[in-house]
């Protein structure tokens, strides 16, 4: 079936249909990690993005459903070179076509996904609609005009109502925005009783649980609209240790009266050069996201610069200068790409024991 990609700005690509048939609406960014393109898909931080993956070919290793990081696919679609229909894996369960088939998302193969970075690296992430449907540029025009781009899915992808994870360790109240599953599974390894709370949670909720920390999961959207969040945060800073990773490192710098902006083309891929000030050590980094903190604003508020990101010197991680509250911008726990930076889910555990003598 044939597929076509059309940008916001009459830009057309022509190609093949992939998994479900139809047609997507969405963020168009791109991605340039070379696998891990099942984890990609089910992060719920894509939610509301058509993903162009800048690595030609896609699917060659097939999909295994224990490798995934939520139950979901949450990106609107994906755009790619070529799509492998063969994959040579002992752990492969099925392509990764049958995937997006049995989960609704449409894709898009046999274009010029360069072309397609490189529009998006000078104009920007633009939105766009990708489609094995509708065939002329009217009728996607049309629907381009008329849809307009959601902000704030932190809201909607999480758990609907409180979730137990038991465990011997320290409490976490985990405010999940979109949360990873390998995250989870990274506080499991150390042992935590976890409580998975959704967004809009009140202050009294979290409180009953006897939290010893508070982390601030990923999710997409942007942090701007994440009000009831910020205020929550802001209610628990003198209360908790906190962590915040990716979009709970964005609404930390605007609960501590820190501002945020959205970059031109984000950062997305697994490759990404993070400094670590305060080890004096760089490291190779999984990155999602197109918002950024601005560095003045929290540093006026009492927070340290503690990353930065060694191609545009954007913040990647922060502390505050008295409380027991960090921040980074990067995903910690990988799944896809590195994870030579899990030590500071060590550094949370170690705060919460300092301060509550748990376990």
């Amino acid at each position: 079936m044939e597929g076509i990609i059309y940008f916001e700005d009459g830009t057309l690509y022509r190609g093949k249909g992939f998994g479900r048939g139809g047609t997507a609406v969405g963020e168009m960014v791109f991605n340039t990690a070379i696998t891990g393109y099942q984890e990609i898909l089910t992060d719920p931080s894509y939610a509301g993005q058509i993903i162009t993956m800048t690595y030609p070919l896609i699917g060659n290793y097939g999909v295994n459903m224990s490798e995934s990081e939520s139950d979901s696919i949450y990106a609107r679609g994906m755009v790619v070179r070529s799509i492998s229909s063969h994959p040579s894996n002992y752990m492969s369960e099925s392509t990764l076509a049958e995937m997006m088939q049995k989960l609704g998302i449409p894709g898009v193969s046999d274009v010029d996904t360069r072309s397609i970075t490189r529009k998006i690296r000078s104009e920007g992430a633009l939105k766009g609609v990708i489609s094995t449907e509708i065939t002329d540029v009217q009728g996607l025009e049309q629907l381009l005009k008329a849809t307009q781009l959601k902000e704030d899915w932190m809201k909607v992808v999480g758990v609907r109502k409180a979730k137990h994870l038991a465990g011997e360790g320290c409490r976490v109240a985990l405010l999940d925005l979109g949360v990873k599953g390998n995250m989870v599974r990274e506080l499991q390894k150390r042992g935590c009783d976890i409580m998975m709370f959704p967004y809009g949670t009140g202050l009294e909720a979290i409180e009953a649980y006897q939290p010893h920390g508070l982390l601030v999961s990923n999710g997409p959207g942007n942090p701007e609209t994440a009000v009831e969040g910020i205020e929550l945060i802001r209610g628990l800073m003198e209360k908790l240790p906190i962590f915040g990773i990716c979009m709970g490192h964005q609404l930390l710098a605007h609960a501590v009266g820190g501002s945020t902006y959205k970059m031109k083309y984000g950062h997305r891929g697994g490759n990404h050069g993070v400094y670590d000030r305060q080890l004096d050590r760089a490291y190779i980094t999984s990155q999602n996201h197109g918002f950024a903190v601005d560095a003045a604003s929290v540093e006026a508020k009492g927070m340290v610069i503690t990353h930065t990101n060694l191609n545009d010197h954007t913040v990647e991680g922060m502390e505050h200068k008295e409380l027991p509250i960090f921040s980074v911008q990067f995903h910690p726990e990988g799944a896809p790409g590195p994870t030579d930076t899990e030590y500071l889910f060590d550094r949370f555990v170690t705060l919460m024991k300092e301060r509550n003598q748990c376990l």
